[in-house]
């Protein structure tokens, strides 16, 4: 009888073991990114601006996914992506730099307003 009395305060342990077990994700810091993205508005910035080669329009930044810019900027660093300009951006910033940029971007405006 003891043991069945005990089974949802073992479960509520194992429980929160398990939540402080997890994985922990730094945060972005949404101030310092906005002091990162100068550089990014020359091209992502612009109205309707299209890349010259290869020849697409260039998104809009903000309101994108915060994990989505994350892993962009990380792809790009890492070279997993081939956009030449992308990466030498991207290899300039420090991963906490890429959290503060995503941040801050996904911070501002909609995706679908810019």
């Amino acid at each position: 009888m003891k043991s069945a009395a005990l089974n949802p305060i073992i479960l509520c342990i194992a429980s929160l073991a398990l939540t402080a077990a997890a994985p922990t994700f730094a945060k972005g810091d949404p101030v310092a990114g906005k002091q990162l993205v100068w550089t990014c508005t020359g091209c992502h910035g612009i109205p309707d601006y299209k890349n010259a080669y290869p020849n697409y329009r260039v998104p809009k930044l903000g309101g994108q996914n915060e994990q989505y810019l994350i892993n962009a900027l990380s792809e790009y660093k890492k070279h997993e992506r081939a956009h030449p300009t992308m990466r030498a951006q991207a290899e300039s910033f420090s991963e906490q730099d890429i959290e503060n940029i995503a941040a801050y971007l996904s911070s501002v405006g909609t995706a679908n307003e810019k």
